[in-house]
């Protein structure tokens, strides 16, 4: 039984339920999963299975993971990751992770990177309030004073600064399957994830 899958975002929309009321969802298409690589710990240190995902269409494949792939009897996969399971003996190498064992109204979490919008400043980046904008004021947007002179004669760590803002990963702990369409290999999930369009998310089940 899979406990996680990787899949794609499509995009949001909104769907109504038997009351007639919106509710905002996320679409995501489930990519093509398969295990290639099961850790035990007796020889990793913990229970966990390897999963391929993201079919190459070219024959350009790095060496390194066509040799990891030749082991599962596997071939043209780009992404790996991870899956932590109780035990990993009930799972096969290059067995396929499908939707068969989601159901509606089943909790996730989602793992995602967020959106990534570049270097900004302490107004958009820390929510910070600008300076007067009238009156001969040059100071509308910057930063100001970062630190004491002579004492401590440094920027303390962790100051809130201009930076980049976004492209991190983000978990959204809680999401709930709305709708499952196993040919189209499509999940509705409840509210928004993380990410821009075609982002690769990953999914899985809790409790």
């Amino acid at each position: 039984m899979a406990v996680g899958i990787f899949a794609r975002k499509i995009g949001m929309t909104h769907i109504f339920d038997k009351n007639g009321e919106s509710i905002p969802v996320t679409l995501v298409r489930a990519e093509d999963c398969q295990v290639s690589q099961i850790k035990t710990s007796e020889s990793d240190g913990y229970n966990a299975i390897q999963v391929a995902y993201g079919q190459l269409k070219s024959n350009r494949v790095p060496k390194p993971i066509l040799g990891h792939l030749e082991k599962s009897g596997l071939e043209k996969f780009k992404f790996f990751g991870e899956f932590t399971v109780p035990d990993p003996t009930q799972y096969s190498l290059s067995e396929s992770i499908d939707l068969q064992s989601f159901e509606i109204g089943q909790t996730v979490k989602v793992t995602g990177k967020s959106i990534g919008k570049g270097f900004t400043g302490n107004q958009k980046r820390n929510n910070f309030s600008r300076g007067p904008m009238t009156h001969g004021s040059k100071n509308h947007r910057l930063p100001g004073s970062i630190g004491a002179g002579s004492t401590p004669s440094r920027v303390y760590p962790g100051k809130k600064m201009a930076g980049q803002l976004g492209s991190k990963t983000v978990t959204v702990q809680s999401s709930t399957i709305l709708y499952i369409n196993n040919d189209e290999k499509i999940l509705a999930l409840k509210g928004s994830l993380p990410g821009k369009e075609k982002n690769i998310l990953k999914i899985v089940k809790k409790g």
